[in-house]
């Protein structure tokens, strides 16, 4: 997929049919990764990009201060170079709001797309607990399945807590383990078996299967729903 630089917009040649061109080729690549159901890095992406421009919607300031700025010459005293601001009439202003405007429902449309398709497949994944759930759920072991495939993805995780200046919010570490076949004498709680004594540093790990009755790509869909699924139901 052809990707959208960060500055997109205010780089290169400020033409509105130029933009609209790089914003249309962008979005047709977007568009053959939904339709092979590869949300991810796609749909971050684009909800990344929608929200600069909607902060260029509300505030001019930032969109002037996205602007690549011109080398002036160093400071010898403070040991910094100094840059100066591109100059930008109205008619390039007016350009870049065009731009902005034209661009905004387009990225719009193609979140809804993506959340339409993550909300599908995350409704149609089965998540249980495999054995007896400890009270201590923040480390463990994910079992990943997909319909008509005996092969069982694991994944060692670990959730964290993170805070900012404004909230707290967790997150989820994923590391592979190995890829098992699913069988008769090699089910779920005989691979958590296995998982226990290789593994020792947890000896009563919490462990789950997630199942999807879809078969879809791995990196780029199954393994961001399946962190988040996850999120959901540990304690």
């Amino acid at each position: 997929m052809k990707n959208l630089s960060e500055n997109w917009i205010t780089e290169g040649w400020i033409d509105f049919e130029y933009k609209k061109y790089l914003l249309l080729a962008y979005l047709k690549g977007v568009n053959t990764n939904f339709k092979e159901v590869k949300l991810y890095p796609p749909l971050a992406d684009l909800i990344h990009h929608y929200g600069r421009l909607k902060s260029f919607e509300e505030d001019k300031n930032q969109l002037k201060a996205a602007f690549p700025k011109q080398l002036e010459g160093p400071d010898i005293e403070s040991l910094k170079l100094n840059y100066r601001p591109v100059f930008i009439d109205d008619d390039m202003m007016k350009q870049l709001d065009e731009i902005v405007q034209y661009s905004i429902p387009h990225f719009k449309n193609y979140i809804e797309q993506g959340k339409d398709i993550y909300d599908f497949l995350e409704n149609e994944m089965l998540i249980e607990p495999i054995g007896i759930s400890p009270l201590y759920q923040k480390e463990g072991y994910i079992m990943l399945s997909q319909e008509d495939s005996k092969e069982i993805l694991i994944y060692k995780y670990k959730v964290s807590l993170f805070q900012n200046s404004i909230d707290k919010f967790k997150g989820i570490m994923l590391q592979f383990i190995r890829n098992v076949r699913l069988s008769i004498v090699n089910t779920f709680e005989q691979m958590k078996l296995g998982l226990v004594k290789d593994y020792q540093e947890l000896p009563n790990p919490a462990a789950f299967r997630i199942h999807s009755r879809y078969r879809i790509p791995i990196q780029e869909s199954l393994l961001p729903i399946s962190k988040r699924l996850l999120l959901k139901n540990v304690e």
